[in-house]
């Protein structure tokens, strides 16, 4: 990963960064909550110690403030102490310049004008920004939106023992930092710069925070810019269609992490695709050969710490969907755990992981040349431009240090990049670290392998099931066995137990990969037993199936289990897509005459990456002819019947209930002569 900007690691002005961090190492003593609202008042109307409007009249009321920024004083300094709460009502707040209380600005310099570190809590008492509703599911988050440049909207910059949960976090602008096409290039050089800010959160040398419930998209650079972290936790945090990166975890010298670093339901995507505004579709993603961009979902420098991901999904990335490729140089000892997680469609590697690395229950599909020929993918290069398919596009690529190991147990796993797994020595990549011993070892077992031709080959090549053929020794017959490899170039040692027959997926073409099983699949109760590798197999699958469902473990991150009823969960009523809108993966163009497009469900709207199927409204309008829309799972087969029917020039809608594809997609066929619009509004989900 490349380094950060240098816009990005400018400091504030010296004073201000002083009045902000002073005194953060102790909470205080009687910890207050500061309460914000829409229509609340100033610092001279309102105590901020009331959830109540201002009265209208009066100083010094019992009522709310009115922004954020009424809780800094005349210089820009934080008035809250360390482990006071922030509660944050519905609305939206301006962050940067114009926004209230912003005296101590000015225009030349508005991207200082920005809120200060945020102080630091104890353990027992961490200060806390909330979105109101934070403790009842967060129904709706209250929006921070940077403008006129700022640096960030949230800094967490030194501190420690915090809780930021339930904020939506964004900007105004469809501006992309440093993009090469100048339309879309923000404005840097003269004031008034425009609606955006660089990033969503920053942080550094920072211990013991947790992020919760946040939506972080549509910032110029990047979501998060954090770095140099201890014991850090995230959990339910989207980054989404941020102009480079969803989490850039370089900042430079002082970047290592230490400590647990835990991430729990991540939805990472579109990232390095600039987002519109206010359409909130990507649009202009940019390369890295063609354009300059960058575009990782996350991605970290050299680091240490034990890092574990859960339940999380990275898909559409314009570079890798998960790079930790750099943990456990100069930091042997670090370890990654991936459990129950899912990358596809990124346009490099799915999962880029070093240190001693565990990689249960995943899904890895190398759709790597997914965004050739998008029409959000103006800047993207042709096929042969290295845009697509970065450094070969391997669905997981490992990076084992000297004395460290490598295991992917019961993951299923496709490429249509040059291979499947590739495993080095990091001193491949990163020559100065010590020389492996030669006894270090990868595990890959109980998985399912599915190669496909190399996309940017203009000869036939099948994916390579271990790059080149393992040329380090990593892999024996008895570490890679009980796997199901097929349509793979296979060069590498392989067990006994090693099928290479079609594993029967719901699904194989990578662009619309099933990896759930079908009757008779070799991978059917065939699999090592629970607890077996050191404890490695799980006792549960991707989608939380308990294994073994049948007469043994299946092999692959999917377990077929006996038909169950799926149970119903409501949502609040929500527009999944509107074709009528600008072009987007959830908007234009209109569905084609006798076509059909796919579009992300799952992660959208409420309905959680794993549902099943979802209850929603259809509606199509616009069409120039009678036709009909049929809807059924992303990249599936046509079931033959219609959802909703409808004459020349009307406006038809209909109710369904729609089953999505494994990767959470949904199909929109038009079985009409002429061109029409679709409209799916959602209200609940079956898992």
């Amino acid at each position: 990963m490349p380094p950060v900007r240098p816009s990005l690691l400018r400091g504030f002005p010296a004073g201000l960064v002083l009045s902000g961090v002073l005194g953060l190492g102790a909470g205080s003593a009687t910890a207050a909550t500061w309460y914000v609202r829409t229509d609340g008042g100033t610092a001279t109307q309102c105590t901020g110690a009331a959830d109540a409007p201002y009265p209208g009249t009066g100083t010094n009321q019992a009522c709310a403030l009115a922004h954020p920024f009424w809780a800094l004083d005349a210089d820009g300094a934080w008035r809250i102490a360390g482990g006071d709460t922030v509660l944050i009502g519905p609305g939206s707040y301006q962050i940067g310049f114009g926004a209230p209380n912003t005296g101590w600005c000015d225009a030349a310099g508005s991207y200082g004008c920005v809120l200060p570190p945020l102080p630091s809590g104890t353990p027992g008492s961490p200060t806390r920004v909330l979105g109101k509703g934070w403790d009842a599911g967060c129904p709706v988050r209250p929006a921070l939106w940077g403008t006129e440049r700022a640096y960030h909207v949230l800094d967490l910059t030194g501190t420690s023992d915090a809780v930021v949960d339930c904020l939506e976090i964004t900007d105004r602008s469809s501006c992309a930092l440093w993009h090469c096409n100048p339309a879309v290039r923000c404005e840097r050089d003269t004031s008034p710069y425009g609606p955006y800010a660089d990033a969503g959160i920053v942080a550094s040398a920072s211990a013991r925070v947790a992020l919760r419930h946040l939506d972080v998209h549509g910032m110029a650079e990047s979501g998060v810019l954090a770095a140099g972290l201890t014991d850090w936790t995230v959990e339910d945090v989207r980054l989404a269609g941020n102009g480079s990166a969803g989490w850039n975890g370089d900042v430079g010298p002082g970047s290592a992490c230490s400590g647990s670093m835990t991430f729990r339901r991540l939805l990472v995507e579109r990232n390095g695709c600039p987002e519109t505004y206010p359409g909130l579709q990507p649009d202009h993603c940019w390369g890295q050969e063609t354009c300059g961009g960058y575009g990782d979902g996350v991605g970290f420098a050299r680091t240490g710490a034990a890092w574990t991901v859960e339940d999380s999904v990275f898909r559409w990335n314009v570079s890798d969907g998960l790079d930790l490729l750099y943990v456990g140089v100069d930091h042997p000892a670090a370890t990654v755990d991936v459990r129950r997680s899912q990358a596809y469609g990124n346009g490099g590697n799915q999962l880029k992981v070093g240190g001693t690395v565990r990689v249960v229950n995943a899904l890895a599909v190398s759709d790597c040349a997914y965004f050739l020929d998008k029409p959000f993918g103006q800047e993207m290069g042709p096929l042969n431009s290295a845009d697509h398919c970065r450094a070969g596009g391997a669905a997981i690529a490992l990076s084992v240090p000297r004395g460290g190991s490598a295991s992917v147990v019961n993951s299923t796993v496709a490429s249509q990049g040059w291979a499947l797994v590739e495993v080095y020595c990091n001193t491949h990549d990163f020559p100065d670290q010590p020389a492996c011993l030669g006894t270090e070892r990868a595990t890959l077992t109980n998985s399912v392998f599915y190669g496909h031709q190399v996309v940017y080959l203009d000869y036939e090549r099948l994916t390579d099931f271990v790059g080149d053929g393992d040329p380090e020794g990593f892999t024996t017959a008895s570490t890679v066995d009980f796997d199901v490899i097929h349509q793979a170039e296979v060069s590498s040692p392989t067990g006994t137990n090693v099928a290479t027959d079609d594993p029967l997926v719901l699904n194989g073409t990578v662009s619309a990969f099933d990896g759930r099983l079908r009757p008779g699949s070799p991978a059917l109760d065939t699999g090592l037993p629970v607890g077996s590798l050191s404890g490695l197999v799980p006792a549960d699958d991707l989608l939380g199936t308990v294994r073994p469902s049948g007469a043994g473990v299946d092999r692959g991150a999917y377990e077929r289990a006996p038909s169950e009823p799926l149970r119903f969960y409501t949502l609040p009523p929500c527009r999944l897509l509107d074709t009528r809108t600008a072009v987007g993966p959830t908007a234009g163009p209109a569905i084609p005459a006798s076509g059909s497009r796919d579009f992300p469900v799952g992660g959208a709207c409420g309905v959680p990456p794993a549902a099943r199927a979802v209850s929603l409204n259809v509606t199509a309008t616009g069409a120039s002819a009678a036709g009909w829309l049929a809807l059924y799972p992303g990249g599936g087969t046509w079931p033959g019947v219609s959802n909703v029917n409808f004459a020349a020039g009307a406006t038809r809608a209909s109710n369904a209930i729609c089953a999505l594809s494994a990767t959470g997609t949904l199909t929109v066929r038009n079985g009409g002569p002429s061109a029409t619009h679709a409209i799916l509004d959602v209200n609940g989900y079956f898992r």
